[in-house]
C-alpha cells in the first residue's frame, strides 16, 4: 500500500470509509450521534454533508497510514505543503523551553510527531494497539528521525519528564481517553468527556511550551498543512477544559477531519460516571 501515489490511497480511503460505515451498524451510530452533538451543522442538509465527508475522511486516516509509515521520511517531510505558526517554535527553542505538542485526532495527526521530529528530538506518547502485530509497524514508522516513543504508563511519563527537562519536545494525543485517576470531566462540543490531567501537570512543572498542533488534509491528496497554536493555560482553572476549548476551535475549521467514530465520551473502567450523565 505504501508504494501506491497519496492522491490515489486518499480516493481508495474514501470507498473503504463507505463501505465500513454501512458494513458496521455500531461504528455508524457511534460516528452520527458524535456528528450530531457537536452542533456544526446549521441544518439537516448541512448535517448529512458534513456527514458524507466525515465518512470519507475515516477512510483516508486508515489508507494514509502505511504512506505516512512506510515510505522515506523525507518524502513524509515533504508532503508538509505549508506551515502556520513555526515562529511559535523557533521562540521557545531559542529561549531553552521544551515543548508540549498536544495534537488531536484530526486529520493526519500521525505526520506532527514525526515533521517536529526533523528538527530536533522529540518523545511521542502511545499507546499499543489491540492488534499484536500492528505494533512494530507502529513503532517503526513512528519512531524515525529526531523521534521516539514513549509507552502510556509509568516508565513513559518519566520520560517525557526527562525531555521536557533537557529542553526537548513531547507529543501527546490530548483527546485520548485516559484511564481511572489520570482524568477529569470536562465538556467537549456540548458533552462531558473524561480528559487526561497529564499534559496541565507537564505543563505546570516543566514550564515548557504548550503547543496545539494539527496536519490538515489538503484536497486531492495534495500533502498537508500544519497548523501550529500556542495555549496559554490558567492553572487556577479546568486545564482540560481549557485545551478541550482549544481542540474545538481547530476542529471547527474543518470538522469532517475529526476522527467522530472515535469513542471518546465512554466511561473508563473504575471512573464514575459524570452527574449530567
Amino acid at each position: 500500500m505504501s508504494y501506491l501515489p497519496l492522491p490515489l490511497l486518499h480516493v481508495l480511503g474514501t470507498l473503504l470509509g463507505h463501505l465500513i460505515y454501512w458494513s458496521s451498524t455500531q461504528y455508524a451510530q457511534r460516528l452520527r450521534e458524535n456528528l450530531r452533538a457537536a452542533g456544526l451543522h446549521s441544518d439537516q442538509r448541512s448535517y448529512d454533508s458534513l456527514l458524507n465527508q466525515a465518512i470519507a475522511e475515516a477512510g483516508k486516516s486508515v489508507l494514509e497510514l502505511p504512506w505516512v509509515w512506510c515510505r522515506p521520511v523525507d518524502q513524509v517531510y515533504a508532503a508538509v505543503r505549508h506551515i502556520e505558526g513555526w515562529e511559535h517554535v523557533e521562540a521557545a527553542q531559542a529561549a531553552g523551553r521544551g515543548l508540549m505538542v498536544l495534537t488531536p485526532h484530526w486529520g493526519c495527526f500521525e505526520v506532527v510527531g514525526l515533521y517536529f521530529g526533523k528538527y530536533s528530538a522529540m518523545t511521542n506518547l502511545y499507546r499499543a494497539p489491540k492488534l499484536a502485530w500492528l505494533e512494530r509497524f507502529m513503532i517503526s514508522g513512528r519512531a524515525r528521525g529526531h523521534s521516539k516513543l514513549a509507552p502510556a504508563d509509568v516508565s513513559g511519563v518519566r520520560q517525557l519528564i526527562k525531555a521536557l527537562k533537557r529542553g526537548e519536545g513531547i507529543g501527546l494525543l490530548p483527546d485520548q481517553v485516559p484511564g481511572n485517576g489520570e482524568g477529569e470531566w470536562a465538556e467537549f462540543f456540548h458533552r462531558p468527556a473524561y480528559t487526561m490531567t497529564l499534559s496541565g501537570r507537564l505543563a505546570q512543572s516543566s514550564g515548557a511550551q504548550v503547543l496545539l498542533v494539527s496536519a490538515e488534509r489538503l484536497a486531492q491528496g495534495r500533502g498537508y498543512q500544519l497548523r501550529i497554536k500556542p495555549i496559554t493555560l490558567d492553572f487556577t482553572s479546568s486545564v482540560p477544559l481549557q485545551i478541550n476549548q482549544a481542540m474545538e476551535r481547530t476542529i471547527a475549521i474543518a470538522p469532517a477531519q475529526y476522527l467522530w467514530s472515535y469513542n471518546r465520551y465512554k466511561t473508563p473502567s473504575g471512573v464514575t460516571p459524570p452527574t449530567s450523565a
